[in-house]
């Protein structure tokens, strides 16, 4: 029925309008939207607060930072590499300055990497402490008793004896502690539980994670990490002015760095000498006199991949070459450099170039002039209009020095850092050696030989070939924690999947006929097919320790329920208590 009477329709409107409007006395208006309480920053903070310390957002966290771990593995980073780093900024223009900002170079210590870091942080603490109370409160509890209907569980089972029931709960009470059961007290049923240990090792595996980023933080904030090259014969103390490299963290302390040093004895290598696998080491051993906190000298030899050991430092073996060991005089005959100079290798068969500088020459005018060489070592000479001067084995067989020499400002004096191993023959005021054709000059050295330089310059002996090492020092906290923990981790995970919770129920009452209906029903918390089959040994060990003379045939056998059927955790008839 429809109407087209505009006055009647105005006051029913009217009307409705009215009552729509019009507040209810219990805070709802009549359209059904209801008056809601603000939540307030108290109530934002603690949803906030229980979003955080979810189980999902965790797993989200750690997500997260292994994401964020992505960048650090495939860019430079500058406190591994800052020469990698300032390679990567002079080839990518454009894109460097974007990883600059976005702190792409120094990824573990950025801004959005630390506060994933600590949100994972808080999230776990905030998780881990609520569920140990919780696991500490079901310890303390008891069993749930049995349900009013045993025969709603996945797995049971129901026999008619003689036996009293007492004697068969009694039976069942032992039964069920001798296979580790909890059981709880009871005169009309039994209820036992089993598999606490489950949640256990799920709080293990947590807290371990725990101290696993305890121990990335720590060995972040407190390690170091430093390379030292040796001569043989040359020493080293835990300084760190005496360090070549050295890397540290936030929190290190020089002052508070473990003393301990070590000198370079002998070195010791060995090649394979024929074959497709010419030349490659086959072992590198190095001879050190150590001492530790002790102030005692001790003998080792350190290997490749075995570490040296003192004081909290791990002293690993990391490379090996060659230095020469010369003595220049300058133009007055003095000597104005005696001493070993490492030459870098270049390739594996330990072609090495390196820089002998010596700032304080005199010329035979008796005004200052500074010398440099900068040279060629190979271990065992060859020359061939291809390749040049070149290394063909990386041991000393034929060990030659091919040299130029120079004279002038070497540029020592500037204040600026140099490299040792670099000569800057760009300076205008370096000049090079030049015969009287205004050719340079340059000198093939073997052992014992002496290049006598132009215009009564000076000289420089090759007096013998030394061998060095190169060390690195690294001192890592936390790793003893880190190992701990990983360890307890999969300790933790195998426990929470292979350790089954489940409960077990025996109920045994007189009947009107006499007898005693015993019932026994079990139930797993997670899907096991162990939860049947467990239930039949127990079936079996209950009905055998309380038989009697006149016992009846058994009513119905074990059920044997599929694990498909069981049902989950939240089924309503899995409990009652």
């Amino acid at each position: 029925m429809s109407t087209t009477d505009t006055g009647t329709g105005t006051g029913v409107d009217d009307a409705a309008e009215a009552l729509s409007t019009a507040p209810r006395e219990d805070g709802d208006t009549a359209g059904g939207s209801p008056n809601l309480p603000r939540l307030g920053v108290l109530g934002w903070l603690r949803w906030f607060w229980r979003q955080l310390t979810s189980m999902r957002v965790a797993l989200i966290l750690l997500f997260l930072l292994s994401l964020a771990a992505i960048p650090g593995s495939l860019v430079p980073q500058e406190g591994v590499d800052p020469v990698k780093v300032a390679d990567f900024l002079k080839a990518h223009t454009t894109l460097g300055p974007i990883y600059t900002k976005l702190g792409l170079f120094h990824v573990y210590s950025s801004v959005w990497f630390s506060a994933i870091y600590i949100l994972l942080f808080v999230s776990l603490a905030g998780c881990i402490i609520p569920r140990s109370w919780q696991f500490v409160g079901q310890l303390r509890s008891q069993p749930p008793r049995a349900p009013r209907k045993l025969d709603r569980m996945p797995a049971y089972s129901t026999w008619r004896t003689q036996a009293e029931p007492e004697a068969v709960l009694a039976s069942a009470r032992d039964t069920l502690r001798a296979r580790r059961y909890r059981v709880a007290p009871g005169e009309e049923s039994v209820a036992a539980e089993k598999g606490y240990l489950r949640e256990a090792g799920n709080l293990l595996f947590h807290i371990a994670l725990f101290g696993m980023l305890i121990a990335f933080a720590v060995g972040t904030l407190y390690k170091s990490d430093g390379n030292k090259l040796v001569v043989t014969g040359g020493g080293f103390t835990n300084n760190q002015t005496q360090y070549d490299d050295l890397k540290h963290g936030a929190f290190f302390e020089p002052d508070n760095m473990a003393p301990f040093g070590f000198t370079l004895n002998a070195f010791h290598a060995t090649y394979e000498r024929s074959g497709p696998q010419k030349g490659t080491p086959r072992s590198y051993a190095a001879d050190v006199t150590y001492f530790g906190a002790d102030g005692k000298d001790h003998q080792r030899t350190i290997h490749v991949n075995e570490p040296l050991e003192v004081a909290g430092n791990k002293v690993y073996l990391t490379s090996h070459g060659y230095s020469t060991v010369v003595t220049v005089k300058d133009g007055q005959g003095n000597v104005a450099y005696h001493g070993p100079v490492p030459f870098l290798p270049l390739d594996g068969n330990v072609t090495s170039q390196g820089v002998i500088k010596v700032p304080d020459a005199v010329g035979k005018d008796g005004k200052r002039d500074q010398l440099g060489f900068a040279g060629l070592f190979t271990p065992t000479m060859a020359i061939d209009p291809v390749n040049g001067p070149h290394s063909t084995f990386p041991a000393l067989d034929r060990p030659a020095l091919f040299l130029s020499a120079y004279h002038g400002d070497l540029g020592m004096d500037s204040g600026l850092a140099q490299n040792v191993y670099q000569l800057d023959t760009s300076n205008k005021n370096l000049q090079q050696f030049k015969d009287a054709k205004g050719t340079p000059i340059k000198a093939l050295m073997v052992p014992g030989d002496t290049w006598t330089l132009p215009n009564g310059a000076g000289s420089i002996t090759l007096n013998r070939i030394d061998q060095w090492a190169n060390f690195e020092i690294v001192y890592q906290p936390g790793n003893s924690l880190a190992l701990t923990s990983a360890v307890c981790m999969l300790i933790g995970l195998a426990g929470s999947l292979f350790i089954q919770r489940r409960r077990v129920w025996v109920r045994a009452r007189r009947t009107e006929d006499g007898h005693t209906l015993v019932e026994l029903a079990g139930l797993g918390r997670s899907e096991s097919r162990k939860v049947a089959e467990e239930l039949a040994v127990l079936v079996t060990a209950v009905h055998a320790e309380a038989p009697t003379a006149a016992e009846e045939p058994q009513e119905a056998q074990p059920d044997s329920v599929p694990s498909d059927s069981l049902p989950h955790e939240d089924h309503s008839d899995k409990e009652q208590a």
